[in-house]
């Protein structure tokens, strides 16, 4: 058996009552949403390569990420819906850009820190 568990059931109420109220207060679903978009590595790909550069046609992401129009395209559109990403048309074509420069900082800083580690 692991000791890695408490022996007896005690706590501090006055920090659980702290971090309840500050969970409570914090739109958690909003962030778990983000992280499951951020979640799947072809969308991590392209919202990487919307770091990368500031706005993208739906056919550079395609050829980008090594699918078709049709996937790239589901991909961005989830990426919208969600609010990371917003899209302007310019005649036959849909460039797509990052809404925000926080989704940019988490994506480098997660991507910088993880050089040279393997999974």
């Amino acid at each position: 058996m692991a000791n890695d568990c408490c022996e007896v059931f005690c706590y501090d109420e006055d920090k659980v009552n702290r971090v309840k109220a500050k969970i409570e207060e914090n739109n958690l679903r909003h962030v778990s949403q983000l992280f499951k978009l951020l979640g799947d590595e072809t969308r991590l790909k392209i919202i990487h390569a919307l770091c990368e550069e500031e706005e993208l046609c739906v056919c550079d992401v395609a050829n980008i990420i090594g699918s078709t129009l049709a996937t790239a395209s589901h991909h961005l559109r989830l990426l919208r819906n969600s609010g990371i990403a917003t899209y302007r048309k310019e005649g036959k074509l849909v460039f797509y850009s990052l809404v925000n420069e926080q989704i940019k900082t988490l994506v480098s800083l997660s991507i910088n820190s993880n050089e040279g580690v393997s999974a």
